[in-house]
């Protein structure tokens, strides 16, 4: 077909919005939040930090009446000069964000360009996506695909328009039942490309039996609920039924609907194993079509077992389709084990971020990483208001930015592994409904959620690696959107930060906070220290309570029951290894960072223990903390990427660079030359002699060394 030339905003109509509504009439999270609604906490975090809030505001005003009482005239003075003040620092106020509106100076170091403006930024939010790296029919429409009736009607209500370039490459492919292995930008409607050539199979094969046929993997639990409500949107019209199998859901619920056999099922590794041991009726023996959206996160270090378990559990006649915004070694070594000849298809490069995405970076100095608090909350009070995602490095972090941002009175929630299923849906569902402003989140987040109209990304650190980091981003313009993202810089990530922008295809801009600004902003934080601690002491004292009441329950449980009923309902659920076996394997992974983190490194150790011993960390403590977490991961990757690599059928994913300048030839000795040189021009010449030439070229050199040509011959 013919080739896609210049770059066109033509793949995204531009009134479409991602449908949340499901065939039944409710959204995904909300029908997921049903489920939980018994399990809430006490009281949320939220609650709790007004609660510190109010307490504040009520002793300040105690303590003012109390100065009102004692000294009458030098309050009055006070207050005038009050007053003053706050006209002051409203003008500055002011100042500041005139300033914040001209911070477009640039990192002259890292390269970064100063040239482009305004117009220019509009031609770049013009431009659509770089050339393809597969072959694909541009002129290609869903009606040209052979889709099923009751597809087109489904992809008609959903405000499809034009497939997406992924989606024109994919679904002919899928379609003739052969094994993928894709990667596309984030944002590029990679969860359609698969879905739709399986159920046209599906329709076109009505099962005779009730069994699940489709298996489609997803990283994480809020992934699986977002395909899960996609795949039964466009599966309206039809018998297809479907199945949704994540963690931190009703188990026995979704045991009884496996056992009614669905067409498709989504789920996490971890949970899919669960049902695998413990649904007896359950099996993958069936799977026509195993899916892994996200492979290469699914195939990292911590889900390496248990794929492994599940791929070995599944039919090996199946078709195999691995779909990822970034490829790994990992990926590639997956597809060339368990994919048949598959076809290879990259629409955009492997480390691409979305066509209309401006990247900014905030330099920081080398003795000011203790700002980035500062920075952050300077940018989340005065310059991106709402609709932000705030990553950050550990869950730590995340929660303590939560209460912080809380107590300066912005609308926040957060999102990582130490908050139940419930809370995290509520965070997430609260962030779409714009009940919040901003959702502070650490990796969890960064995979394939599409949640409409974050119009920010802000990078507390610079995560693991640039593959992290294009995911980080792919949170905000996405589906031919505009976006921004503004990441922190430290001098020990600006290697990270020049590969981002030679591998950038529009201009990078440095952004600049005055230093006057950032300096209100720390002496804000460090006021706010002792409401942060009182916040985190509510939250400890209820956490001893809920668990003492637990106990208790259980107590009370187990003397009414009786130990005969209690031995029945209490079998253990079975898993794929003994608990032996998954503490060693933990005490590996904890053993091999660690190990790795301090291998010639004695001043991380004493960073470590250091900041046990204290308790209470330095803003600069808790950055590097920060850092030193990613700098981990790094070097974890560096020592699997020094592995021998394995020889594989798959095409390699990039084509070598050609040179870029002519290339420097290696000096040869003559006597190299004439041993390794076995042409016949040169095994002729050899035993003829020196030619007139030869022997000319060699007595200058004798003569430059200061020798007699005639006196030492060559031979």
């Amino acid at each position: 077909g013919p080739r896609r030339r210049g770059p066109s905003r033509g793949d995204f109509s531009a009134d479409f919005v991602f449908g949340e509504a499901e065939a039944g009439g409710e959204d995904a999270w909300t029908a997921a939040l049903r489920q939980l609604r018994g399990k809430k906490a006490a009281t949320t975090l939220d609650e709790k930090i007004e609660k510190v809030r109010q307490k504040r505001k009520l002793q300040e005003r105690e303590a003012k009446q109390a100065k009102v009482k004692d000294e009458d005239a030098e309050a009055e003075d006070d207050q005038t000069k009050k007053k003053e003040c706050e006209d002051c620092n409203r003008d500055e106020e002011d100042v500041e964000s005139d300033c914040s509106l001209d911070d477009e100076s640039i990192f002259t170091k890292a390269g970064i360009s100063t040239t482009q403006r305004d117009d220019q930024e509009q031609k770049s939010e013009a431009e659509g996506f770089s050339e393809d790296a597969s072959q694909y029919d541009d002129n290609l429409s869903f009606q040209d695909m052979n889709l099923s009736r009751p597809l087109l009607k489904a992809i008609t209500a959903l405000g499809f328009k034009q497939p997406t370039p992924i989606q024109k490459a994919c679904i002919p492919v899928g379609l003739l039942g052969k094994d993928i292995c894709a990667c596309a930008a984030t944002g590029t409607g990679k969860t359609a490309a698969f879905i739709l050539p399986v159920l046209e199979r599906l329709i076109y094969k009505p099962r005779q039996a009730p069994i699940t046929r489709v298996l489609v993997l997803v990283p994480t639990r809020e992934l699986g609920i977002q395909v899960h409500s996609v795949t039964k949107q466009l599966a309206q019209f039809s018998s297809v039924t479907t199945c949704l199998a994540v963690g931190g859901l009703d188990v026995k619920s979704q045991e009884a609907a496996l056992r009614s056999g669905p067409d498709i099922l989504i789920a996490t590794p971890g949970r899919l194993i669960d049902h695998l041991h413990n649904c007896p009726s359950f099996h993958l023996s069936s799977v026509e079509v195993l899916i892994l959206d996200e492979a290469d996160r699914m195939l990292d270090e911590y889900f390496e077992e248990q794929m492994k378990e599940i791929i070995k559990l599944c039919s090996h006649h199946r078709q195999t389709m691995l779909f990822s915004a970034t490829m790994t070694e990992e990926v590639k070594d997956l597809a060339s084990v368990s994919l048949k000849n598959p076809v290879r298809i990259f629409v955009n490069s492997n480390t691409d971020v979305a066509p209309f995405l401006r990247q900014e970076f905030i330099r920081i100095r080398p003795n000011r990483e203790g700002d980035r608090e500062a920075i952050v909350t300077a940018l989340l009070t005065r310059t991106f208001q709402d609709h932000v995602m705030l990553f950050t490095q550990t869950k730590k972090q995340a929660h303590r930015m939560h209460i912080l941002l809380g107590l300066m009175g912005l609308r926040v929630g957060e999102l990582h592994g130490n908050l139940s299923q419930t809370q995290r849906l509520e965070s997430l569902r609260r962030f779409k409904d714009e009940q919040i402003d901003i959702l502070v989140a650490t990796d969890v987040a960064a995979r394939g959620l599409d949640i409409e109209g974050v119009k920010t990304v802000i990078n507390f650190t610079m995560p693991n690696t640039i593959k992290h980091y294009v995911h980080r981003v792919g949170r905000t313009a996405r589906a031919g959107k505009a976006g921004r993202s503004v990441s922190l810089v430290g001098e020990e990530e600006r290697k990270m930060l020049k590969d981002i922008v030679k591998t950038a295809k529009t201009a990078v801009k440095a952004r600049i906070l005055p230093q006057d600004v950032i300096l209100k902003f720390r002496q804000k934080i460090e006021n706010l220290e002792k409401d942060i601690y009182a916040v985190l002491c509510l939250e400890r004292e209820e956490r001893e309570m809920q668990q003492s009441e637990a106990q208790i329950n259980k107590a009370k449980k187990q003397l009414e029951t009786g130990k005969k009923e209690t031995g029945s309902e209490g079998l253990e659920r079975s898993w794929f290894q003994t608990r032996e076996e998954r503490k060693k394997e933990k005490l590996a992974k904890a053993l091999q960072e660690f190990d790795l983190a301090l291998r010639g490194k004695k001043k991380r150790k004493k960073f470590v223990q250091d900041t046990q011993k204290k308790g209470q960390m330095t803003p600069e403590e808790r950055s590097q903390f920060e850092i030193l977490k990613s700098q981990m991961y790094a070097e974890r990757l560096a020592k699997r990427n020094r592995r021998a690599k394995r020889a594989r059928a798959l095409p390699e994913e990039e084509p070598a660079a050609a040179p870029a300048g002519p290339k420097k030839k290696k000096k040869v000795s003559v006597f190299d030359e004439e041993l390794t040189n076995t042409s016949r021009k040169a095994l002729k010449k050899y035993r003829a002699g020196p030619s007139f030439e030869d022997r000319k070229r060699l007595g200058i050199a004798q003569r430059k060394k200061g020798g007699n040509f005639k006196s030492k011959s060559r031979y």
